[in-house]
């Protein structure tokens, strides 16, 4: 494919305008101004159009669109523990499978190319995503406060298995990390082990980390030690890491995730609507700390519109903090996709530049809400919306263009996931 005379965010995140971009086998192969010889296949007119790379979303439970709606106006201790986990009781394997498909697709029409995605009937997700063409990490997420080997539990066996069985499937799209769900959710042998797994694996760990102030204190009264110390001392960050939230970390926290080349997820719409506080974005980015942005689960979002996350992302600590020149769009948006793909283990996208992967989407820039432009850059992380995506590319695959799903049936996806809900609504 070859677009054509459209505007593109270059390898770094500028503005250039009327460049011809070739897309060949998966890869980006050609950018420039001027039009490449040979055959290119598809040519696409970019004029009002922009090209830049796709979302890698740093944190999901892409199967909890189920949940939308469900569960509100509560904390998230109560919100999980009387709303959430009553209803995961009732999940099927084909009950995961609908709500991660319809997952699926409304990433795709966000322009989200890949998935930091921690949750359980994990060959399931995978089946999604394999079936839909798109990218993930995706992890079975471990509580175990049983003493107990870890390999002797369900979780622990399935953890190791679906990472030997799925890892780079489906042409290196998947890639299976491990999880512990957090501290709270899990006694020292489990973490210990899995720690040592991961690294014995060579995977990547996924880790919900303070979260809450709450988890916080009760994880200083159990161990002493705040959540990212804990963590960090049994060899949880040892391996390439995500720590979602972060929301309560002290002095030596940052310290932590810097040394250990640690990658925070910062979840903010999540974090705002569950009240659990605002992610102290402008330090992490003085301390030069490794940054993704994550929506979370729908059921605490309510949506996957990396648009709108990257404008609370970039705008609720300026208030909090008192800080309102501490993050620039261009950070911000370095966030959603580089941050996300390296978070991910994905050192060869996130950036258009040739040799890099075709992960790309197209936004449609003739909106009212997109002029004037003084700086496309700035619009795009505080005026657009994720109803600006015209296309999503996955490996130089197109997989949505203009309201077409081109690898999921939306009809049945919807269709599926209201069953589903109905069907557990029933049960509970």
């Amino acid at each position: 494919m070859l677009f054509s005379n459209i505007t593109i965010l270059d390898e770094n995140l500028d503005v250039q305008e009327n460049m011809y971009v070739k897309v060949e086998e998966k890869k980006i192969t050609y950018i420039g101004k001027e039009k490449p010889e040979g055959e290119s296949g598809r040519e696409y007119d970019g004029k009002g159009k922009l090209l830049m790379s796709g979302f890698f979303n740093g944190h999901a439970h892409s199967t909890m669109t189920l949940l939308r709606g469900y569960a509100e106006n509560m904390n998230l201790q109560d919100w999980l523990f009387t709303k959430v986990f009553p209803y995961e009781d009732h999940l099927s394997s084909e009950r995961v499978y609908a709500g991660t498909a319809l997952s699926l697709a409304e990433s795709l029409s966000f322009g989200i190319v890949s998935t930091s995605d921690m949750y359980f009937f994990c060959d399931d997700m995978v089946a999604a995503y394999v079936d839909s063409h798109s990218k993930g990490n995706i992890c079975r997420s471990v509580s175990i406060m049983d003493d107990v080997p870890l390999l002797d539990t369900a979780p622990g066996k399935e953890s190791k298995e679906w990472f030997e069985r799925f890892n780079g499937c489906a042409e290196g799209k998947i890639l299976f990390d491990m999880s512990i769900h957090s501290e709270y959710t899990n006694c020292d042998r489990t973490v210990i082990e899995l720690a040592a797994l991961t690294e014995e694996l060579g995977a990547g760990m996924q880790v919900h980390v303070s979260e809450t102030k709450k988890e916080v204190d009760e994880c200083k009264e159990r161990h002493g030690k705040t959540p990212v110390k804990y963590l960090a001392d049994f060899g949880v960050f040892d391996s390439r890491a995500i720590a979602a939230h972060c929301v309560w970390l002290e002095e030596e926290d940052y310290k932590i995730l810097k040394d250990k080349n640690v990658f925070v997820a910062a979840n903010p719409v999540s974090n705002l609507k569950l009240a659990s506080g605002v992610c102290n974005i402008p330090r992490m980015l003085e301390e030069g700390i490794n940054l993704s942005i994550g929506t979370d689960g729908v059921s605490s979002n309510n949506n996957l519109d990396m648009f709108e996350e990257m404008k609370v992302f970039a705008t609720a600590p300026k208030m909090y903090y008192n800080m309102p020149a501490a993050i620039t769009a261009k950070e911000t948006l370095r966030a959603a996709t580089i941050g996300g793909a390296l978070a991910q283990g994905r050192e060869d996208t996130g950036l258009m530049k040739e040799g890099y992967r075709a992960d790309l989407m197209v936004l449609d820039l003739n909106g009212p809400h997109m002029h004037p432009i003084h700086s496309l850059v700035d619009n795009l992380v505080y005026s657009a919306s994720g109803r600006d995506v015209l296309m999503t590319m996955v490996d130089g695959e197109v997989l949505y263009e203009n309201g077409e799903y081109k690898t999921i049936d939306i009809e049945k996806a919807i269709y599926d996931c209201e069953k589903a809900n109905a069907d557990i609504i029933a049960e509970l």
